[in-house]
């Protein structure tokens, strides 16, 4: 199908009724008409001043209505979308408005003051808005703007418009996924199945009908930051089935909040990022039991983390109804399996059931039959993004020519059982994923070892039954130098994102390298686990 956000988004307003909610948010209902005309007056007033089709606005809040509106606005004003991840610091920042080319930047009130020490750095940026708040100098007020016409935009769009994902990656610094909308509707198809497994509508017409009918709208609950992909995904996907998002203000996730909402809002879908999320959910309705019900919930779905089988059974203990997902997918290419569980499916290690779109493919990229327990990388073809924004050479690594057809190399390694389903081993690279954020140990490595005291540096994750893991290093000092290990976590903090810092660094003699100068992971790990 050649399809459009903002068109599809424009049926879904006529087709649902206008008192829907679209979006909620600590209790507070915004309808979809309001949504409607709200995001169109959005866009328009960014298409006044001067951005064209495919001009990238950066959304850089927290999750609330604002971030919902702007997207949809991005959508139907053919502008491209960049996620701007909240807790980079102010160079972080810069970085990803100046390799995306943002020409508008939309920021929450509490981002004031960053976004103001960078007004005369982004040099591209035409236009800076703020949400809530008093507006400070240089910015237009949000609220102003989506009170201004928000009549149908008129505008003849195109399946080719794309939006920008940006992922931490496995390598290096951020990359910008560009999705057309054509090739993101046709990878998230499942996910506009009235449930969980059922079979999805085959054109946009059905999901008009599917929603006029009724069937599958419902609001989901998405717990994780719209700025990531699990969140944003979500979001989209729940707004194009005619549901509504539900999310909240607070910077922190709440498991009570969650649940509370959950109930009240009679959520049928939750959307989280693995134990992170799941464990405190569980513990929380143990230690309140029987104050909360929530076995209305059909669906709850994580992305970006795996959760653990003891903590599903847990949880289907107050939702038996519920459909448990763990969705296998990244930036770079949704889709790429599914693992359900069920009362009636009880929870095992998660086996991926993956489209015939998805192979295992050895180092030659032969594909490996099912049922031989050979190791290889999990490759997709079909409908995939564009690329990476500016970078075709990580384009050309990540996306390759196979036999005349494109694929997507996940850098995920896997094995194909008997039956096709796959089982995921582990990323090709030493990437730390905590708690579904990913981080680069090399980068947190440099800034171990801007320190004056520090010699070298190795990074890497340890096992955490939380966070999945979290970032830990070995790191040793120049001859003389002293520095303790609260020194040098609150230095890296000064660096980076404090969720990219060690949260235990142990000081030893040697940074562990091969005679060539790579680093020896597992030694470090070796003497990091000896001291811990």
């Amino acid at each position: 199908m050649t399809v459009n956000l903002g068109d599809v988004l424009e049926r879904v307003a006529q087709a649902v009724g206008p008192d829907d909610p679209a979006i909620i948010c600590d209790g507070a209902a915004t309808t979809w008409s309001t949504f409607d005309r709200r995001s169109n007056a959005v866009a328009r007033a960014l298409i006044a001043e001067g951005l064209q089709p495919n001009s990238k606005v950066a959304l850089y809040m927290r999750n609330g209505p604002a971030y919902v509106e702007s997207l949809a606005a991005t959508f139907k004003g053919r502008l491209a979308h960049v996620n701007v991840n909240y807790r980079y610091g102010g160079e972080e920042l810069l970085y990803i408005f100046d390799n995306s080319d943002a020409e508008a930047v939309i920021f929450g009130a509490e981002f004031a003051e960053q976004a103001a020490a960078l007004m005369p750095r982004a040099s591209n940026v035409k236009v800076w808005v703020q949400v809530g708040g008093a507006t400070i100098a240089g910015a237009q007020d949000f609220a102003e703007l989506a009170e201004g016409d928000g009549s149908p935009l008129g505008l003849k769009r195109s399946p080719d418009d794309i939006f920008l994902l940006y992922t931490g990656g496995t390598t290096g610094l951020p990359k910008g996924v560009m999705w057309p909308a054509s090739a993101f509707w046709a990878a998230n198809t499942a996910a506009r199945a009235p449930v969980v497994g059922s079979d999805p509508p085959a054109t946009v017409d059905a999901l008009m009908d599917q929603i006029k009918s009724g069937l599958g709208r419902m609001p989901v609950y998405v717990a994780p930051p719209l700025m990531h992909g699990t969140g944003l995904f979500s979001a989209i996907n729940a707004l194009t089935k005619g549901g509504a998002v539900a999310v909240t203000h607070n910077p922190h996730f709440d498991p009570e909040q969650t649940i509370a909402a959950v109930e009240r809002h009679k959520c049928g879908a939750l959307i989280i990022v693995g134990d992170a999320f799941a464990r405190p959910l569980l513990d929380t309705l143990r230690a309140t039991k029987g104050k909360y019900d929530i076995t209305h919930v059909r669906s709850m779905t994580s992305s970006g983390m795996m959760w653990s089988p003891e903590v599903k059974s847990g949880l289907l203990e107050f939702m038996p109804d519920a459909v448990l997902a763990d969705s296998f997918g990244s930036s770079e290419g949704t889709g790429l399996g599914m693992s359900l569980v069920s009362k009636d499916a009880p929870p095992a290690e998660a086996r991926f059931l993956a489209p015939n779109t998805v192979l295992i493919r050895a180092e030659d990229h032969s594909i490996i039959p099912p049922g031989t327990g050979e190791v290889g990388m999990v490759a997709k073809k079909g409908d995939l993004p564009l690329g990476y924004y500016k970078d075709p050479a990580r384009t050309e690594k990540t996306y390759v020519m196979i036999k005349g057809e494109r694929h997507l190399i996940s850098g995920d390694h896997a094995t194909i059982d008997a039956d096709g389903t796959i089982k995921l081993l582990g990323r090709g690279s030493h990437c730390i994923n905590s708690a579904g954020e990913k981080i680069y140990p090399e980068e947190v490595e440099e800034a171990i070892k801007t320190h004056p005291a520090v010699f070298d540096a190795l990074v890497f994750g340890v096992p955490d039954p939380r966070f999945g893991q979290t970032v830990a290093a070995v790191a040793s000092l120049n001859a003389g130098a002293s520095v303790n290990e609260a020194e040098l976590i609150a230095h890296v903090r000064t660096q980076l994102a404090a969720y990219k810092s060690p949260k235990k660094i142990v000081l030893a003699a040697v940074t562990p390298r091969a005679p060539n100068g790579k680093a020896d992971y597992a030694a470090a790990k070796a003497i990091f686990a000896d001291v811990s």
